[in-house]
């Protein structure tokens, strides 16, 4: 019976030792066999790996593409318009060896991994201006700070994959005076419009009234023009009708004057009856006393 257990006990421990001999690396992880601390393999591909029992242990490292995000930023670039800045890495352990020495555990990698890409981006972003910042070469500066934090996490055994920005916005402090001074400048525009908008007009106005005053002119000097041939023409069609019988023209300017003098409305006229005014009115009573 003891030699029994005794045989169970020693096949036991050999099943059990035979097991911490042996250990799995999964798809998504690499792992390091560790004697006293000291990297004796190297385990990147999937499957089955041996190790000596409780002489050797095993620390495994995710293979994975991992985030990081920095928290919130200011940088300050050459025309000294602070920013804030948000930015996000994505990244991979490269090296497990060096990454192991360089930086122990992956909690502290993302500790320096964020120092990096914070000096990398204060330094890219620090040397051009906040307008080259937020226009369309931005993502030539995202290129620049990911090179710069990849060269950097080389020494960590990490790799780079992508670099992003989040957000680029003004500090909350500076906001209120920067929309102010937008404000102040899209005002100085809509004046400077406006004030070009009068000037113009001003000239359009005084151009009409210059025709103005050239087309009544000349219509004026053809008016008179007119007129001075048909006070010409009249007067020649009176002149020939003198000519033709000057006593009868007497009579018909005489009659027209008499019509123009008796209207109703005209002032009483005190006109000697003996006058030359009624010389045709004493030839007719004369005929028919």
């Amino acid at each position: 019976m003891n030699k029994k257990t005794i045989f169970i006990g020693v096949l036991a421990l050999i099943v059990l030792t035979a097991m911490s001999a042996l250990f799995i690396v999964d798809e998504r992880e690499k792992a390091l066999v560790l004697q006293f601390g000291q990297v004796k393999q190297v385990k990147e591909t999937p499957g089955l790996a041996f190790k000596i029992p409780l002489i050797q242990e095993v620390v495994r490292y995710e293979d994975r593409i991992l985030s990081l995000e920095t928290q919130s930023l200011e940088v300050t670039p050459l025309d000294d318009r602070r920013l804030v800045v948000d930015a996000f890495a994505r990244y991979r352990i490269a090296d497990v060896v060096q990454f192991r020495e360089a930086v122990g555990v992956e909690g502290s990698a993302e500790s320096r991994l964020r120092n990096v890409l914070n000096a990398a981006t204060r330094e890219v972003l620090g040397s051009v201006t906040s307008g080259t910042i937020l226009s369309a070469d931005r993502a030539g500066l995202v290129s620049r700070i990911r090179d710069t934090a990849k060269l950097e996490a080389t020494n960590l055994g990490i790799e780079i994959v992508d670099v992003r920005l989040k957000r680029t916005d003004l500090p909350s402090q500076n906001l209120e005076a920067t929309f102010a001074r937008m404000r102040a400048e899209r005002e100085r525009e809509a004046a400077d419009e406006i004030a070009r908008g009068e000037e113009a007009a001003q000239k359009v106005r005084a151009q009409a009234d210059r025709t103005q005053v050239e087309i009544v002119s000349e219509a004026q000097k053809e008016a008179e023009i007119t007129r001075g041939k048909a006070d010409a023409e009249r007067n020649r069609i009176y002149a020939d009708a003198f000519n033709q019988d000057p006593e009868f023209f007497q009579f018909y300017r005489t009659l027209r004057a008499y019509e123009l003098s008796f209207l109703p409305d005209n002032t009483t006229l005190l006109i000697d009856p003996e006058g030359e005014f009624f010389q045709y009115f004493k030839g007719s009573t004369q005929e028919s006393d």
